[in-house]
C-alpha cells in the first residue's frame, strides 16, 4: 500500500467518523434542542446565550492554542503533553475565580439579576473541560475520530435526557445549565476512558515556550474569533431582550447543525491530514483543491436549500411561538455558506506555520466586522441589520483568507472562486425554485416541506449531471464505503 493510498484511506475513514459524529451527535443534540424549545420559553435560551460567550472565551484562553500546536507537532513528547495539561488546569481554575467574582458586574451589564448564580454554576464547566483537552488532542492527532464520535454521542444522549427531565420538572433555564455541565462532565470522563494517558508531574519551561510560541498566536486569533462569533449575543442581549436573543440563539443553533458542524468536521479531519503532507507542495495543493470542491459541492446547496424551506421547517420543528426566528435563520444560512472555505483556507496557514499571519488577518477581519456592526447600530437596523453585517463579513473574510493562503500554495482566491462558481450558481437557482414552489403550495408543514426538498434534490442533481460535475463521482466514492460499513455488505456498488 502506497503512502498516498494510506493517506486517502485515513482521510475517508476520518471523514466517515467525523461526519458520523456530525449526523449522530448533532442530530441528537438538535432533537433535544427541539424538545427543550417546546418545553421552555425563548427567554430561557436567551439567558444562557448571554453567558455562553464568556464561557467560550474562557475555554479559548485555557486551551491557548497549545492543543492545536500539539496536533501539529509530529513527535510530541510526554513532557510536552504534561506541560500543556497542567497549564490548562491552572488557567481553568484562575478563570473560574475571575468569573465567580465578576458575576454580579456581568449581571448588571445585561440588566438581569438572575445571571449571577447561573454564571457561577455554569463556569464550573471550565475546570471540567480542562481535564479532557489532552486526551481529545491525542485522539485527533491519531485521526481516531471513531472514539471522538462515541464520546460525543454518549455524552449528548445522557446530558439531553437529564435536561428534558429537568424541564419537565419545571426547572426552566436551569435545565439548559444542567445540560451543558453534564455534557462537559461525560465528555471528559469518556475521553479519559478511551485514551488512557496519565500526565507526569512535571512542567518543562522549554516545552511550554516552544508550544506557546506557536499556540499563543492561534490563541489570540481564536479569542478574537470566539468573541466576534458571539458578539451578536452580547449586543442583542444588551440592547434588545432575552426573548429576542432566544430567537437568535435557536436560529444560530439550527444553522450550526448544517453549517458550523460540517465546517468543524471538515476542519478537524483536514488539519491533521494536510499537516501530514505539509512538505509536499504539489500534493498539498492538490489535496486542498479537492477538499474545497467537494465541500462546496455539498455545503452550498444545503445552506441555500435550508434558507428556502425556513418557514415550514421552523413551524414543524419548533412550533408557532418560534416563527420570528425563521428570518434570522435564513440570513444566517446565507452567511454560513462560506464557512467551510474560511476554515480550510485558515488550515493552510496553520499547516504552513504562519501563526503571525493568522493572527494579523484575524485582527484585520475583526476590525472590519466592528465597522459593519457600528454602521448597523448607527442606522438602527435592528437584529436584521446585524445579520446583514454578518453576511458581508463572511464574504469579505473569504477573499482575505483565500488571498493569503493561496499565496502559500499557489492557489489564489480567484482560482478558488472559479472552481466553486458552478456550485454557487446551481445552488442559487435551486433555492429560488424551491422557495417559489413553497409559495404555491398550501399548508405550513410537511405539505410544503417534502415536495420542496424533493424538488431541490432532483434539480441540483440534474444540473450537476448535465454539467458533468466530477464531484458526483467523488461524493459517491466517499459515501460508498460509508454505506457498505453501515449495511455491513462488501462489494456493494453505490448506484449512480
Amino acid at each position: 500500500m502506497t503512502k498516498e493510498t494510506s493517506l486517502k484511506q485515513r482521510t475517508i475513514k476520518g471523514l466517515f467518523w467525523s461526519f458520523s459524529d456530525l449526523v449522530a451527535n448533532q442530530g441528537i443534540q438538535f432533537l433535544i434542542q427541539i424538545i427543550l424549545a417546546r418545553l421552555l420559553l425563548p427567554e430561557h435560551f436567551g439567558l444562557v446565550g448571554m453567558i455562553l460567550v464568556l464561557i467560550a472565551i474562557s475555554n479559548a484562553l485555557i486551551e491557548s492554542g497549545m492543543v492545536q500546536a500539539l496536533v501539529r507537532e509530529q513527535n510530541s513528547t510526554q513532557a510536552e503533553y504534561s506541560t500543556v495539561f497542567f497549564f490548562n488546569l491552572f488557567m481553568a481554575l484562575a478563570l473560574y475565580g475571575v468569573l465567580f467574582c465578576a458575576a454580579p458586574i456581568i449581571s448588571d451589564f445585561f440588566r438581569t439579576g438572575e445571571l449571577t448564580l447561573i454564571i457561577r454554576i455554569l463556569s464550573i464547566g471550565l475546570i471540567i473541560n480542562s481535564f479532557g483537552m489532552i486526551q481529545r488532542a491525542q485522539i485527533i492527532k491519531k485521526l481516531d475520530f471513531r472514539k471522538q464520535t462515541i464520546v460525543n454521542i454518549v455524552a449528548g444522549i445522557v446530558s439531553g435526557v437529564v435536561a428534558v427531565i429537568c424541564a419537565l420538572c419545571g426547572l426552566g433555564v436551569w435545565s439548559l445549565v444542567i445540560k451543558i455541565l453534564c455534557m462537559q462532565l461525560f465528555q471528559s470522563v469518556l475521553f479519559w476512558y478511551f485514551n488512557r494517558w496519565i500526565p507526569s508531574f512535571l512542567f518543562k519551561y522549554e516545552s511550554f515556550k516552544k508550544l506557546f510560541g506557536f499556540g499563543s498566536k492561534l490563541m489570540l486569533a481564536g479569542l478574537l474569533s470566539t468573541f466576534y462569533s458571539n458578539i451578536f449575543n452580547i449586543i442583542i442581549g444588551r440592547m434588545y431582550s432575552a426573548t429576542r436573543l432566544g430567537y437568535y440563539s435557536n436560529a444560530q443553533k439550527l444553522n450550526e447543525v448544517a453549517s458550523s458542524s460540517i465546517t468543524s468536521a471538515l476542519q478537524s479531519v483536514t488539519y491533521p491530514v494536510l499537516s501530514s503532507i505539509q512538505n509536499d507542495e504539489e500534493k498539498l495543493k492538490y489535496g486542498f483543491k479537492k477538499i474545497i470542491r467537494i465541500s462546496t459541492f455539498i455545503h452550498f446547496p444545503l445552506m441555500i436549500g435550508l434558507a428556502a424551506i425556513a418557514n415550514p421547517l421552523v413551524y414543524l420543528l419548533f412550533g408557532e411561538k418560534w416563527m420570528p426566528m425563521a428570518i434570522y435563520f435564513q440570513l444566517l444560512c446565507i452567511a454560513g455558506m462560506m464557512y467551510p472555505l474560511h476554515a480550510i483556507n485558515l488550515n493552510i496557514l496553520q499547516v504552513k506555520g504562519k501563526a503571525n499571519l493568522y493572527l494579523y488577518l484575524s485582527i484585520l477581519k475583526k476590525i472590519m466586522l466592528t465597522i459593519y456592526i457600528f454602521i448597523a447600530i448607527w442606522l438602527d437596523t435592528g437584529v436584521l441589520g446585524l445579520l446583514g453585517a454578518a453576511i458581508l463579513d463572511s464574504y469579505v473574510s473569504f477573499l482575505i483568507n483565500g488571498f493569503f493562503s493561496g499565496k502559500e500554495i499557489g492557489y489564489s482566491s480567484r482560482e478558488q472562486l472559479k472552481d466553486v462558481s458552478f456550485f454557487y450558481a446551481a445552488s442559487i437557482i435551486m433555492g429560488l425554485v424551491v422557495y417559489l414552489s413553497g409559495m404555491m403550495l398550501p399548508g405550513n408543514t410537511l405539505v410544503k416541506l417534502i415536495p420542496q426538498v424533493l424538488v431541490g434534490l432532483v434539480l441540483y442533481w440534474a444540473m450537476c449531471t448535465i454539467a458533468k460535475v466530477k464531484e458526483l463521482r467523488e461524493f459517491s466514492d466517499i459515501i460508498s464505503p460509508i454505506v457498505k460499513k453501515l449495511l455491513g455488505k462488501k462489494g456493494t456498488k453505490l448506484a449512480q
